[in-house]
């Protein structure tokens, strides 16, 4: 076994001691005031990021590319991680959160313009296979000049907006939901500081003065890259 699970258990031993009262009263039940979508990079720390340390706050959902779509047998509906807490504990907001530099937008933009394609384990391919159809036509539309760090961040806006689009769109998703689309930022393309979220996208609302128009208390934190 290696030092790392050790270190982990460790770790684990730290939170339960401090987090064994804060159980008390989810025992039977849970009620998150919203579902977070979350492209599951390391660095995109899901609780964290919005300084919660309770538990039964946020119903977090990660998968590469932060997907909110599943392939069905009858064609394409919201993944049931994303639909569980909506249609189940009351939860009544839902947050894309894409990340700068994702890996899973920059396969799929690699996959859409390489040549040659990319080769990737099935698995992996199976996800960029889902995140391509979204993204084909953003890459088409990038403004020319930009180096890969600077299509790729702004592919991640873009993907963002489509996984919002699809939600807003959904029979699923009840029109009283709300759903946001944000970028967390740790490579200071935005103009915040490093490990901010940037409000791209509000109920598939875009326009950024729109926007600030209609929230003008978090005017400030929102920002796009992109307006296509």
């Amino acid at each position: 076994m290696r030092r790392t699970f050790v270190d982990l258990l460790e770790g684990n031993a730290d939170h339960a001691s401090e987090f064994e009262s804060r159980f008390d009263d989810l025992q039977d039940a849970q009620h998150p005031d919203a579902v977070t979508v979350c492209c599951s990079d390391s660095r995109v720390l899901q609780d964290h990021m919005w300084g919660n340390d309770q538990p039964g706050r946020v119903f977090t959902c990660g998968n590469i590319g932060n997907r909110v779509v599943q392939p069905t047998d009858s064609g394409e509906a919201v993944s049931g991680d994303v639909l569980y807490p909506v249609e189940h504990t009351g939860t009544d907001t839902v947050v894309v959160v894409g990340h700068t530099g994702c890996g899973a937008v920059t396969a799929t933009y690699d996959a859409l313009t390489a040549p040659d394609g990319v080769s990737e384990p099935p698995g992996i391919e199976h996800c960029i296979g889902l995140l391509k159809p979204h993204l084909e036509a953003g890459v088409e539309s990038l403004p020319a000049g930009l180096d890969r760090a600077e299509a790729v961040n702004r592919l991640v806006e873009y993907n963002v907006d489509r996984q919002v689009e699809f939600l807003v769109e959904s029979d699923e998703v009840p029109q009283e939901v709300d759903v946001c689309g944000v970028v967390y930022d740790f490579q200071d393309a935005y103009s915040g500081r490093r490990g901010e979220v940037h409000v791209v996208n509000v109920d598939g609302e875009t326009d950024v003065e729109a926007l600030r128009a209609e929230y003008p208390d978090i005017e400030s934190r929102i920002e796009r890259l992109w307006e296509y």
